[in-house]
């Protein structure tokens, strides 16, 4: 992140007292976060060198500000982990980056038994936290990555998607343009830090920007939205869930008049809801479509018509091609859905694996297949229609239904699970599992339980259970998904009725 920090430090020789950051220890200047930078790159290096691999809770604090600036000093790369992550996914995450060094909060490193991994290293950094590391390996091995964001994408796995810094830029900067943000405009960062995409929205759009960021690290709608009315944000961008919760806490019409526009992506999404969400708000949103592996390449303008804006995913950034094909690669009519297919600036360098760049597996015309259903429209819009795989995605989290299922799966009463998403108004899908099992009682509690034994992570626990005499079966005997998520639909249904009753 050369390229910002050079940026940051041309920036502080005109206007050291501006804020960048604001979060909840109060203000922060930019001198302050560029000492704070110099502060760490110093100490970092005299331990790990130059252009080390750096995994760091990522925070929506100064500190992800204050650790960016530090790794961009020394050209290396910053690898980004949620501090919810599990001790498993933790594991996993270490395994892939191979990082040189580890910089987290007491707390979370004790948790994630890091000094059995890495020495820890004597003296206090970013005001209380903790690290540990030893002499780094090339900077080289990321082929010019400068983050690496975790990701479940599909697989259910954690990804570390590797991103250039031009990729970050060209993101920002089309995001920039297509909202119409001038220079000092504020952004509030609502995402958590921990995603490529946060990343790049949520950092490095407003400081390449040059106005504050606007930091939520504890979620609650009540109080994000007060936030940015009182900092006088122009813009954001959020998953669905969010933006409804927003309008829902707003404690008066029109609240964020002051915001140019929310843009919103990362799950399933109604543009009935979103017209009402905006209403309240006083905004307009953007229904967008993007991934880490491809930074949110998808956008409308805030001038279009609502029925763009809301009812589609709006265009390509220029110079992003987006297509959607049928199962031999062929392009299908325009209206049609086929099998979407991206290649443009923010395309991403590849996976972290064991450490080094595996490179993503692109079409022989250098597109990545994205795993979605997507339909062209003749006027350009685009428009996803679904996913290729069997993904849930709840609150814009992706749950791998495979990993779910494998884990209930292996409940010894257990002797069939199908997990299917039913839909829900405020996160969008939720997760439901079918069950034929003898045991009684077999409940949600059952399920939690023993899915907690099983290291499963909280956020992907169904949280709806149904024991049913045999799963839905197709002509040949198969499973029928279809059929099985119409089950739940239809047992969720009922079971409101009789609440309501």
């Amino acid at each position: 992140m050369r390229e910002l920090v050079t940026e940051l430090e041309e920036r502080a020789a005109r206007e050291p007292a501006a804020i960048v950051a604001i979060d909840i220890e109060g203000a922060h200047t930019l001198e302050a976060m560029l000492r704070a930078g110099e502060a760490l790159a110093d100490t970092l290096e005299k331990i790990v060198g130059r252009g080390p691999t750096v995994l760091f809770q990522a925070d929506n604090t100064w500190r992800t500000v204050a650790t960016a600036i530090a790794v961009g000093r020394l050209d290396g790369t910053l690898a980004l982990i949620s501090r919810h992550a599990t001790s498993a996914e933790f594991a996993a995450a270490l395994d892939e980056i191979g990082p040189d060094a580890v910089i987290g909060s007491a707390e979370r490193m004790r948790a994630w038994r890091v000094a059995e991994r890495l020495p820890e290293v004597d003296g206090d950094i970013l005001e209380g936290w903790v690290w540990a590391g030893k002499p780094g390996r090339q900077a080289a091995r990321w082929r010019g990555g400068v983050v690496i964001g975790l990701t479940s994408g599909s697989t259910g796995r954690a990804k570390g998607v590797v991103q250039s810094e031009s990729a970050l830029r060209y993101a920002a900067r089309c995001t920039i343009d297509a909202v119409g943000l001038a220079a000092g405009d504020a952004v509030a960062a609502l995402v958590p830090m921990s995603s490529s995409a946060a990343f790049c929205f949520g950092l490095y759009l407003p400081l390449h920007l040059g106005g504050p960021i606007v930091f939520s690290d504890q979620w609650d709608p009540a109080q994000a939205v007060l936030l940015m009315a009182h900092h006088a944000v122009r813009w954001t961008m959020c998953v669905p869930t969010m933006a409804l919760q927003l309008a829902a806490a707003a404690p008066e019409p029109e609240l964020l008049a002051g915001v140019r526009a929310m843009t919103v992506g990362g799950g399933p999404m109604d543009a009935g809801a979103l017209a009402r969400a905006e209403h309240r708000l006083g905004t307009r949103i953007l229904r967008v479509f993007g991934m880490s592996e491809c930074l949110g390449h998808t956008t409308p303008a805030v001038d279009d018509p609502q029925e763009i804006r809301l009812g589609t995913d709006g265009r390509p950034f220029p110079g992003t091609e987006l297509r959607a094909v049928d199962e031999y690669g062929l392009p299908v009519p325009d209206g049609r859905s086929g099998r979407a297919q991206v290649r443009g600036p923010s395309l991403f360098l590849g996976y972290a694996r064991e450490g080094a760049v595996a490179p993503p597996e692109l079409t022989p015309d250098g597109f990545f297949p994205t795993g979605d259903l997507l339909a062209v429209l003749p006027d350009g819009t685009v428009t996803i229609r679904g996913r290729e795989k069997d993904i849930i995605i709840r609150g814009g989290r992706n749950i791998d239904i495979a990993e779910v299922e494998g884990a209930m799966a292996s409940h010894p009463a257990v002797e069939q699970a199908c997990v299917v998403p039913v839909p829900d108004d405020l996160l969008g899908e939720r997760v439901a599992v079918l069950v034929v099992t003898e045991l009684e009682p077999f409940d949600l509690e059952t399920v939690q339980r023993h899915l907690a034994d099983r290291g499963l992570s909280k956020g992907k626990w169904p949280e709806y259970v149904w024991r049913v005499p045999a799963l839905p079966q197709n002509r040949v005997g198969k499973l029928s998904r279809a059929d099985a998520a119409r089950l739940a639909r239809d047992l969720k249904e009922r079971a409101s009725a009789q609440r309501v009753g």
